[in-house]
């Protein structure tokens, strides 16, 4: 009988003890789950956010003479897009152009969907923006970019995680 209490009690108290442990020798409990680099968030305000409120934001940015990294970035916003399936009403595609100059009619064809918008200022997105694509969730924040050369497969889970997890916005 006795042992049963202090085996009960030796499992009780384990969680505390080694929660204890834990934050006064500062274990390393892992990497981040997310692939992409967190952003402070950040609200994001202007013609073409305000209206596009209530749906994950898939954002690049570039100049109307789209190089390769450019065509790049725009197949895989598409792509990640298509792969949502049933989620996919929920997110949406920009392409926040830098320059005042028109995209080639044959690159417009194949990014169809894609919603183009000139940029407001971009004090918003860190680092260079057109080096990176970037996350903008319902409420309207910028929260979240992928490196330049990022991977698809890694970028696509972390869309499909946050999907997962929150609540469909009207």
């Amino acid at each position: 009988m006795k042992n049963k209490v202090l085996l009960i009690g030796l499992v009780c108290a384990a969680p505390l003890v080694l929660g204890t442990l834990a934050y006064v020798y500062q274990w390393d409990v892992g990497s981040a789950a997310n692939y992409g680099e967190l952003i402070p968030p950040r609200p994001l305000s202007g013609p073409p956010f305000d209206r596009l409120r209530g749906k994950w934001l898939l954002v690049a940015v570039d100049s109307a003479a789209c190089d390769a990294w450019c065509e790049k970035k725009l197949y895989y916003l598409r792509q990640l897009r298509r792969a949502q399936g049933k989620d996919m009403d929920r997110v949406e595609r920009l392409w926040l152009l830098t320059d005042d100059a028109q995209p080639r009619a044959e690159l417009l064809q194949a990014i169809e969907g894609t919603l183009i918008e000139r940029a407001p200022k971009l004090d918003a997105f860190p680092g260079k923006p057109a080096e990176h694509l970037y996350l903008v969730d319902p409420l309207g924040n910028l929260m979240l970019r992928w490196p330049r050369d990022a991977d698809p497969s890694k970028m696509l889970k972390d869309l499909q995680r946050l999907l997962k997890v929150a609540p469909r916005v009207s």
